[in-house]
Order: C-alpha cells, then structure tokens, then sequence
C-alpha cells in the first residue's frame, strides 16, 4: 500500500470518518512487516483490534428472566384497580335522588351562610355601640375628675373671702 494514501487513511481514521473497507485496509498494512518507522507506534493498537476480534465470550448466558410470572401478575393487578377506579364511580355515580340532595344541602349551606353574615354584621354594629358607650363613661369619668377639683378650688376661694 501507497505511504501516502496510508497516511490519508490514518487521518481520516484519527477523525472517525473511516469505512469498515478502509480501517480493514489499515488492519491489514499494519499487520505487515513493511510499516513505515513513523507510524510504528500505530501498530500495536490495530493489532490489538485483529486480536479482540477473535476471542469469545464462552460463559453460558442465562435465558430465561427470574420472577417475571410474578411481576407480569402485580402489573395486571395494578392496571385493573386503576382501571376499576375510573370505570365504577363513572358507572356506578350518584342517583338522581343523591344529586337532589346534595343540591338541597348546598341551598341550606348557603342559606346559613347568609343568616351568619347577618348576624355577624348585627355583631359589629352592636359592637361599635359599645365602643362608642366606653368612650362616654371616659369622658364621664374625666367630668367628674374636673368637677371635684372645681370644688376643691371654690371652697379654697370661700375661705380667702372670707378671711378678708
């Protein structure tokens, strides 16, 4: 074989762009005696290859899989619960008479609903009504206060009216 065209190979083959004829042919140059000396260092690498090419594998391989019966059964069994879990509540639904209940309890939810926003609001009226009681007895509070030091001041008054 032609250095050069050896050579292209090599490159070709260094860049992963072989055929299997062209990496054959390079098997073949490189199994020869006649290698050029820089390209010796290629050499125990295809002869490497020529050789893994030829061993076996001699154990036996185990055909058949363990405990698949088993497994093929727990998987038939889950995809007829899942199935069985979609089918009945479509199937097996709510009567008309359930659904008139239903429809019933929610009208009284909604009613109860109502009744306690009314009384809530009732709540905080009332509520507001003692804020406003608590407000007065205060200012009652501060009255009498003040009324007890205007006392005390009138009966200081008297006594230096009437010391005069």
């Amino acid at each position: 074989m032609v250095l050069n065209n050896v050579e292209k190979l090599l490159e070709k083959y260094d860049n992963a762009e072989t055929s299997l004829k062209e990496e054959a042919q390079l098997r073949v140059y490189f199994e020869s005696d006649d290698v050029a000396p820089h390209l010796e260092h290629y050499k125990p690498m295809f002869l490497y290859f020529s050789q893994s090419q030829q061993e076996q594998y001699t154990k036996d391989v185990p055909l058949k899989p363990k405990r698949t019966k088993l497994y093929q059964w727990i998987s038939v069994a889950a995809v007829a619960v899942l199935m069985l879990g979609f089918i009945i509540p479509t199937v097996i639904g709510p009567t008309q008479e359930e659904l008139k209940k239903q429809e019933l309890a929610m009208e009284a939810y909604n009613k109860t609903m109502e009744a306690f926003k009314l009384v809530s609001l009732g709540i905080n009226e009332g509520k507001q009504q003692l804020n406003s009681l608590a407000m007065v007895s205060d200012n009652f509070n501060q009255g009498i206060e003040e009324a007890g030091r205007l006392s005390e001041f009138s009966k200081t008054t008297n006594k230096i009216f009437k010391n005069k």
